[in-house]
């Protein structure tokens, strides 16, 4: 898994804008963000205003939990455009794959590449395994971002572990996803 963090906007507008909504000075509503921010029921809403871009490759299994935070946006490559470009290599992958499986996807991926019949594109992707990297921007807020850290920083698998250790890390305000 690989993750940047490419951009953050828009604290300085949350900021002014919970100093309207409270009649208070930027620099006093700069305080109280970071009072609100642990505070769900609308409390927090100051969150939602912060967005983040994120570059991450991470494998298909991975992705499939991302999706659950659907406060957000993503644009990807394209599995069906990225397998059909050139053969597979290990590093395509989160972990080394058996060998043989790899001869078995590449044969596939020529299939296709001569074919580009639809039914050889569907049993490629059908036999493609979870574990294939796939690289996507996702935009997302400060509040899902929190949300994401409350309830994945002890998941199981390492990818949410990682993901969760470079977001407090790394992030601009770290203080406000507590």
């Amino acid at each position: 898994m690989n993750l940047i963090i490419m951009r953050e906007a828009g604290y300085q507008e949350a900021i002014v804008g919970l100093s309207l909504s409270h009649g208070i000075t930027f620099e006093r509503a700069k305080e109280v963000a970071v009072k609100l921010a642990p505070k769900d029921g609308g409390h927090n809403k100051v969150l939602e205003a912060i967005t983040v871009w994120l570059d991450v490759t991470a494998p298909r299994y991975w992705w499939q939990e991302a999706d659950t935070y659907r406060l957000s946006s993503k644009q990807s490559g394209s599995t069906m455009h990225t397998i059909q470009k050139k053969h597979l290599e290990q590093y395509d992958f989160e972990a080394p794959i058996y060998p043989p499986t790899l001869l078995h996807l590449n044969a596939l991926v020529s299939a296709y590449m001569e074919s580009k019949s639809v039914e050889d594109l569907v049993r490629l992707k059908n036999e493609l395994p979870e574990g294939f990297l796939q690289r996507r921007i996702w935009v997302i807020n400060y509040k899902c971002l929190r949300n994401i850290l409350l309830q994945r920083t002890t998941h199981r698998l390492p990818q949410w572990k990682a993901f969760c250790a470079h977001i407090r890390e790394y992030s601009l305000y770290p203080e406000l996803l507590s």
